[in-house]
């Protein structure tokens, strides 16, 4: 097994040049640079990130994972993303630790191109997991240099099977490009939870501004009172660490209010006190007169043995309100089984009696941003009149079937007959 790294040069014209000296202030007053949300639901917006923002992340990151300059920072997130830049660059600065990086991420490239650079540190985002875990498994998977990955979004269960076959600490936080709100799980963080909601984050209801009622759950795990205990995540001291958006006063507007930050994430908090992701402001379903989030309902369909990724939105219904459509990205060599899929459903007792989906598409690959996050706006906006094959259930809890064209007129016919068809052409 080959161990050099490849070699690197600057091209001729700028191998010479030399670096002109800028005067840098420490403050929020000089900028670095604008970074752009993903735009998973809506355009991107452009965030500030001051010259003293991004120097003040380095060394806390770099302090957290005791990172050194014996450490090799490998790199294969868009360098314009700021997981990319808090996470592992500027850390890896801030440590004096050597820098390493590929053009694009690559899942079978990965493992390869941390024993090529030694790389004991990685930054991930939650899908990244998911896409490396879904290669074929290998006995000597362990045998590599890696000592921690630092990153947000990952399931409980990738996290887990990800320490076990590269035999590497995973340490997964939640976090905003904006900075205003961080959350960081503990040795005692149940499954599901982000971590401890601690004295900063709260969750509020949005048209009142009241806290939300502590979550409760049923024998079987089960969210009973998700009505009222999902609202959303609110940093009481974020406001001090957002910069802001360039030239968008109304999202400036949206976000600070009441000297608070509020994230546009839905969230709950148990009895202990820690706290939930349950998806972003638009992951807000209603079923049968019933609201409920769609990130428990994805972390539950992620369990499944072909699943790679899960992503669960809202769709029209006929009469009023939503159905669940799921969009599945399948492993590589597996194919999606009805009856088995059905059986799986009936085995998840924390499964919502309202959570399982109507629709469900079968993706080779979901669309997802230059980030690997899934653009859940582009599948809202196709629902089930895709050219990816779509399994549904006629009637609730009845088997799946294959949709079929004329499936696909009937159901908008119905929405014709009880004059609804704007909801589709509007979304």
């Amino acid at each position: 097994m080959s161990t050099a790294p490849p070699t690197w040069s600057c091209s001729p014209p700028h191998a010479a040049a030399s670096l002109d000296e800028v005067d840098v202030h420490p403050g929020k007053d000089d900028l670095f640079l604008l970074i752009f949300t993903s735009g998973t639901s809506a355009a991107p917006k452009a965030v500030i990130c001051s010259q003293g923002r991004l120097a003040m992340i380095g060394p806390i990151v770099a302090q957290m994972f005791g990172l050194t300059a014996d450490d090799v920072c490998y790199e294969a997130m868009p360098m314009f993303h700021s997981n990319a830049l808090m996470a592992c660059w500027c850390p890896a600065i801030a440590a004096g630790a050597t820098f390493a990086m590929r053009r694009k991420f690559s899942a079978s490239g990965f493992l390869a191109d941390v024993r090529a650079y030694g790389a004991t540190y990685f930054n991930y985002v939650g899908k990244t997991l998911s896409y490396v875990l879904a290669t074929p498994e290998l006995p000597d998977d362990a045998d590599n240099t890696l000592v921690r990955g630092f990153g947000n979004e990952g399931s409980r269960v990738d996290l887990e099977d990800f320490s076990r076959r590269f035999a590497c600490t995973i340490t997964d936080a939640y976090g905003s490009t904006e900075g205003g709100a961080v959350v960081s799980a503990t040795d005692d963080t149940p499954p599901g939870a982000l971590g401890p909601a601690g004295a900063g984050n709260i969750v509020l209801d949005p048209a009142t501004g009241d806290e939300c009622p502590r979550a409760r759950f049923d024998e079987a795990g089960r969210l009973v009172n998700a009505d009222e205990a999902i609202g959303e995540m609110v940093s009481k001291f974020g406001g001090a660490m957002f910069e802001g958006y360039w030239d968008n006063d109304e999202a400036n507007r949206e976000r600070l209010r009441d000297g608070m930050y509020w994230t546009g994430d839905l969230a709950y908090v148990d009895e202990a006190g820690f706290i939930y992701f349950a998806g972003r402001s638009y992951d807000w379903l209603r079923v049968d007169g019933e609201n409920f989030a769609a990130a428990p309902v994805e972390r539950i369909l992620s369990r499944y043995e072909s699943v790679t990724l899960a992503a669960v939105y809202a769709v029209p219904d006929a009469l009023v309100g939503d159905q669940v459509m799921a969009a599945l990205e399948l492993k590589p060599g597996t194919g999606f089984d009805p009856e088995d899929f059905s059986a799986f459903l009936a085995k998840q007792t924390d499964l919502g009696t309202k959570w399982s989906p109507r629709y469900v598409r079968i993706s080779q690959r979901l669309p997802v941003t230059e980030s690997n996050k899934v653009l859940k706006r582009s599948l809202r906006s196709e629902f089930w009149e895709c050219t990816d094959p779509v399994w549904w259930r006629p009637k609730k809890d009845g088997p799946y079937r294959l949709l079929s064209d004329g499936d696909t007129a009937a159901i908008r016919a119905e929405f014709v007959g009880r004059g609804r068809e704007a909801v589709l052409d509007a979304s």
